[in-house]
C-alpha cells in the first residue's frame, strides 16, 4: 500500500470560482445575477421586500426609564435552605451558592421564613425581609 492510496480522513474543502473544469467555475453556484450573486449575499431576515417594517408599523406605547435599577432577588426562604447558622452572606457567596448570577444588584425580600442567625449583605432588602433577619437574630449591611 502507498500512501496515494490511504483513503481521505479530511476532505479538501469546496474551491468555487476556479474554472469551468472543476464543476463550480463561471457563476460558482450563486446561480444568474441578482442579489443573492452579489457580494454582500441578500438582506437582513427582517427586511420587509421595501414595505414599511412590522416595527415601525406598531404603535409605541408607553415610558421606559432609561435609569431604572433592576435587581437580582433572593427571597429570605433561599437563604434558611442555604445557608448555615452564622453564616455571612455577601455578593460572593451567594454567587458560590447559586441564588444570583452577579451581574446585577442584589435585593433581599421577604418571602418566606428565617431561623437561622446570618449577617446579610446586599444592595437593597425590603422592609419585611429586614424583619425578618434581624427577629432572627441576625443583621444586615446595605451597599453603598
Amino acid at each position: 500500500m502507498e500512501l496515494y492510496e490511504l483513503p481521505r480522513i479530511v476532505k479538501d474543502r469546496k474551491r468555487v470560482g476556479r474554472g469551468d473544469s472543476s464543476g463550480w467555475g463561471t457563476t460558482a453556484g450563486k446561480g444568474n445575477k441578482g442579489e443573492k450573486a452579489r457580494s454582500g449575499g441578500a438582506k437582513a431576515a427582517y427586511f420587509e421586500g421595501g414595505q414599511t417594517p412590522l416595527y415601525r408599523r406598531l404603535p409605541k406605547r408607553g415610558f421606559k426609564n432609561p435609569f431604572r435599577v433592576e435587581y437580582e432577588v433572593v427571597n429570605v426562604d433561599r437563604l434558611e435552605a442555604v445557608c448555615n447558622d452564622g453564616d455571612v452572606v455577601d455578593i460572593n457567596y451567594m454567587v458560590q451558592k447559586g441564588l444570583i448570577k452577579g451581574s446585577k444588584p442584589v435585593k433581599i425580600l421577604g418571602n418566606g421564613e428565617l431561623n437561622k442567625k446570618l449577617t446579610v449583605i446586599a444592595d437593597a432588602f425590603s422592609n419585611s425581609a429586614k424583619e425578618k433577619i434581624e427577629k432572627a437574630g441576625g443583621s444586615i449591611e446595605v451597599l453603598q
